[in-house]
């Protein structure tokens, strides 16, 4: 069994470092985006840039990459959300890319790929209101709609404004009987400074939730994500 790391001190009084990393991941969730490519075939393309604004959803995007491409003129997409256990599947995309020739801003050791659905052992399940297919693995699938999509400050990006129109939860990560996601269920994939993560346990929980519950029972499902408590 793993020891956890010592929780770091809180506190005014804790020594803080002047740096300049090179990425800002720390902590975001990985999606997988599932578009349309130019002869009506499927991109399948990883990312850690994105957030919810009620219905929409905010994506960055590498400006040279397939899904940036796609989305500039066909704008259906699925946003994918994997379960922690399945970082290999993530990490067997990263080297991957839709564009042919190989863009010179992609990752040293990339290449081209046509078909990434079998390259990353996923499955293509068709969607109901768009065209691309959902990822059957993934727990949670969103069918959506790029809105508006533009570069970024830097020019280097490019950010998209997608509108979900129909989501999709495996019914374990469900609540009985409602709309709502189970977050005592659900662990989402999380990519904190290039390393994949789930969640720990829960500390608590906000004074608008609407799936209360005691933060110190486990949830058997977590087993079932891939979050199991030690």
């Amino acid at each position: 069994m793993h020891t956890a790391p010592p929780t770091p001190p809180i506190g005014a009084d804790v020594t803080h470092l002047e740096i300049k990393p090179s990425i800002l991941y720390f902590g975001t969730p990985v999606v997988l985006l599932s578009t349309e490519n130019q002869d009506g075939s499927f991109n399948l393309a990883p990312m850690s840039s994105a957030w919810a604004l009620g219905q929409t959803v905010v994506i960055g995007l590498g400006r040279d990459g397939q899904t940036a491409y796609n989305l500039g003129s066909r704008p259906d997409l699925v946003i994918n959300l994997p379960a922690p256990a399945q970082w290999p599947e993530v990490e067997r995309l990263a080297p991957l890319t839709g564009r042919n020739p190989v863009p010179p801003t992609k990752a040293k050791g990339g290449r081209f790929e046509p078909d990434k659905f079998a390259a990353a052992g996923l499955t293509g399940k068709p969607s109901h209101v768009v065209r691309p297919p959902r990822v059957a693995e993934c727990p949670i699938q969103l069918e959506a709609r790029a809105e508006r999509v533009r570069p970024d400050v830097s020019g280097g990006f490019v950010i998209v404004e997608a509108v979900v129109h129909k989501v999709h939860a495996d019914s374990r990560i469900v609540v009985p009987g409602t709309d709502h996601v189970d977050p005592a269920a659900w662990s989402p994939l999380i990519y904190n400074f290039r390393h994949y993560f789930g969640l720990g346990p829960e500390r608590g929980h906000s004074y608008r939730t609407q799936t209360p519950r005691d933060s110190g029972s486990p949830s058997a499902e977590h087993a079932l994500m891939g979050t199991a408590p030690d």
